[in-house]
């Protein structure tokens, strides 16, 4: 095995719990290793400080398993995949669908797995995972029975790994799944649908917004499958509006309203979103709850400036469309924006718009979502609701 050693007191954040090595952090490599294999680190002094998957493509070099691998690969995925099976089952005992493995917080560096009853699809973004994937799929297969195992990559994230911008069918096939979400049905087309097919993150933040829609007018803003306002119908909201830009999308969330049989009025309305908020407050119409839940603006750092001022007008729109008292219901899901900078948005927003806000609730996301203390980059949802006067 290949043994990688830091630079002089590059190891702090290490030791901390951090568990990726950058290119510029490695002061010299003993042996040789092919991209994907397992390397040994240590620090300037030739302490040991764990083992991980290297690659000298990529601007991280070392990705870190935890202190329970023994050298055997599929034995450790085996553990890692049941432990946070059990974690899952712990939060969610009604529930057989939800993000099962959150990559590096669940200590499967670069690997996605979310499952779908017993779909699990998968997304790879580490040239050492990739390599040992087959273990991986036969631990699905074997302990928890999968019928259908396959992989739905974003070509962004594995061209930074410099991995071929490609899918896997392992067993089974893509198709059609009805879940739940612990409440509400939903019917994803596994071979169509964005991302892996769902939004698990937002699943308990979902929850949450039941305790402020009763009776009230609610805007569903980026609704996808209608996660939001499907929850805020079930919870007695008056009337709900569904507006995507994505047709496709607001099929669904109509779909997945009949499907649970909810009885509020509704629109459900395709569009751009920015134009609609703007048409709205034009034509002097209010909501008493506006929800919104956009894609991520900061794909990376470069594109940082122009997210904040994305989501700086966006909240303004969607502030200015709150009735007095109302709510708003805010998210950001762009990793390269921080909680302080998510924050400073909404309150330049506010002023913009003329309101005052009360925070009442702020969370991240679910907890099939771990985070790491020690590792920023496991958290990336912000979640927020405001009272707005």
């Amino acid at each position: 095995m290949a043994k990688i050693f830091l630079k002089k007191n590059e190891d702090k954040r290490i030791k901390l719990g951090h568990l990726w090595v950058f290119s510029n952090e490695i002061a010299k490599m003993e042996g040789e290793a092919e991209n994907g294999e397992i390397c040994a680190l240590y620090d300037a002094a030739g302490t040991k400080l764990g083992e991980g998957f290297y690659n000298k493509n990529s601007l991280i070099s070392l990705r870190l398993l935890n202190k329970s691998y023994d050298g055997d690969f599929t034995a450790y995925a085996r553990k890692m995949i049941m432990d946070a099976l059990e974690l899952r089952r712990t939060f969610y005992p009604n529930r057989n669908s939800y993000r099962l493995i959150f990559s590096e917080s669940d200590f499967m560096p670069g690997l996605i797995i979310d499952k779908y009853n017993d779909t699990y699809v998968l997304q790879v973004y580490c040239f050492g995972m990739q390599k040992n994937i087959i273990s991986v799929v036969n631990v699905l297969k074997d302990d928890l029975g999968a019928k259908n195992i396959f992989s739905k990559n974003e070509g962004y994230f594995r061209k930074l790994e410099g991995l071929p911008e490609i899918d896997h069918g392992y067993i089974g096939v893509i198709g059609e799944e009805v879940i739940d979400d612990g409440k509400m049905k939903y019917e994803i087309d596994l071979s169509s649908s964005q991302k892996t097919g769902f939004y698990f993150d937002q699943c308990d933040n979902r929850d949450f917004i039941e305790k402020i829609v009763k009776g009230k007018k609610v805007l569903d803003a980026f609704c996808n499958s209608g996660g939001f306002g499907l929850h805020a119908a079930f919870a007695g909201a008056s009337w709900v509006t569904f507006l995507d830009s994505s047709a496709a999308e607001i099929k669904n969330a109509w779909r997945n309203f009949s499907l649970n049989s909810l009885i509020a009025e509704t629109e459900f309305v395709t569009g751009d979103i920015f134009e609609f908020l703007q048409k709205s407050i034009d034509a002097g119409r209010k909501f008493d709850v506006v929800m919104i839940d956009p894609p991520a603006f900061a794909k990376s750092r470069k594109s940082f400036p122009t997210a904040l001022k994305g989501y700086t007008k966006l909240n303004k729109l969607a502030l200015s469309l709150v009735s007095e008292s109302g709510y708003l219901v805010t998210s950001s899901c762009s990793h390269h924006v921080k909680k302080e900078d998510f924050f400073q948005t909404i309150t330049s927003a506010a002023q913009k718009a003329a309101r005052e806000l009360q925070l009442i609730h702020y969370n991240g996301a679910s907890l099939d979502h771990p985070e790491l203390p020690a590792m920023e980059e496991t958290a990336y949802l912000k979640f927020a609701v405001f009272r707005v006067f």
